[in-house]
């Protein structure tokens, strides 16, 4: 018994010695992307902590003063907690054109009106005339949701995002993203440190679905969108007010984004608990070039044919170039056509995240 407390009593400052190295990279990391500070005080700033913190695991794993060295670490880690918490979100900053505006929706009963629906239109990828529009939309009137999932860096990750279609009116597409600034680009890393806030894109497909298939050549970017099986046929509509409440209170009070825990797939999964027959949380939902296939395993899309067929049927890219300017791009795209033996985008190319 003695030397199995022994035993486990090395693991555990193993453990420690492991955790401190692991706090050096991620403050450093965090003084570098997320201080704003002017060089080279974050440069030091993160090199100190980073040094702090490896000098803290060395005396830990020598066995020297152990419980002192871990005093040090609280010390250290106190004024780094009160400057991480005091980086707070925004909705009033300069940012990009495309993400400019909030959409929120006035509810009253089964009457939606949405506010700030994006409906640009676009001569090429960053060349665009702004459109922002209101309309108003009956809840009886919703009849299904889309999911798009869009691939430009192989199949494991894609961005996600869902379409509310309804009887005698256009879909709604709502794609959650990190809303940046106009001096930002996107990177997934920068996406863990408090770098973007989290804002809901309400917009019509023929500006958020279209951009994508039509006027991103860089890395070029394959669409496909596939019809998810409500299992009452209540469902949509609580997804639909779920992602409104959502949308309200991002409104009221921004967030920030982040690439692993509030990010395009994961909030899309935690509206779908409005819903009692949700999906459980897979590892899928992280890499989420597999979603699409994950809810074909649930039993969430048209499992009348295999996977691989639906997934050649889903193909949006060829479908959409050849809408042209009309202006019936969503109606087209679901048209029930056989797709290009050839298609013009590979799936499974690479390129830079998003």
């Amino acid at each position: 018994m003695l030397r199995l407390g022994k035993v486990l009593g090395r693991l555990g400052w193993m453990a420690t010695v492991v955790a401190m190295a692991a706090m050096a990279l991620w403050w450093s990391a965090t003084l570098l992307i997320a201080s704003g500070w002017p060089d080279p005080w974050r440069v030091v700033a993160a090199v100190a902590v980073a040094l702090g913190y490896l000098a803290i695991a060395g005396f830990i794993g020598a066995g020297r003063r152990r419980w002192q060295a871990m005093a040090a670490a609280v010390v250290m880690l106190a004024p780094l907690m009160v400057w991480w918490h005091s980086l707070t979100p925004s909705n009033n900053r300069a940012w990009q054109p495309d993400v400019g505006r909030l959409a929120h929706a006035t509810i009253n009963g089964d009457q939606v009106t949405v506010h700030n629906i994006r409906d640009f239109s676009y001569t090429s990828e960053f060349d665009y005339k702004p459109h922002w529009i209101d309309r108003r939309y009956d809840l009886n009137s919703l009849i299904g949701v889309d999911l798009f999932a869009v691939y430009w860096m192989g199949p494991d990750i894609a961005h996600i995002f869902v379409s509310f279609v309804f009887k005698d009116q256009e879909p709604l597409a709502i794609s959650i993203e990190a809303r940046k600034e106009l001096s930002e680009s996107y990177s997934t890393v920068n996406g863990l440190f408090k770098q973007y806030e989290l804002v809901y894109i309400v917009a019509t497909e023929r500006d958020v679905v279209k951009l994508r298939t039509n006027y991103r050549h860089d890395p070029p970017e394959v669409v496909y969108r596939y019809r998810i099986h409500s299992r009452d046929g209540r469902e949509p509509r609580a997804f639909f007010l779920a992602y409104l409440d959502r949308i309200n209170a991002l409104y009221a009070q921004p967030e920030f984004y982040n690439t692993l825990t509030t990010n395009c797939t994961t909030s899309i999964w935690l509206q779908t608990l409005a819903n009692p027959g949700h999906i459980p949380f897979s590892w899928k939902l992280l890499a989420s070039g597999h979603v699409p296939e994950y809810l074909y395993e649930q039993g969430r899309l048209d499992t009348r044919l295999p996977y691989s067929r639906l997934q050649e049927l889903s193909l949006v890219n060829p479908k959409a170039v050849r809408t042209g300017d009309s202006g019936e791009f969503s109606t087209l795209i679901r048209a029930a056509t056989e797709p290009d033996s050839t298609p013009s985008i590979d799936p499974t190319s690479e390129g830079p995240a998003r």
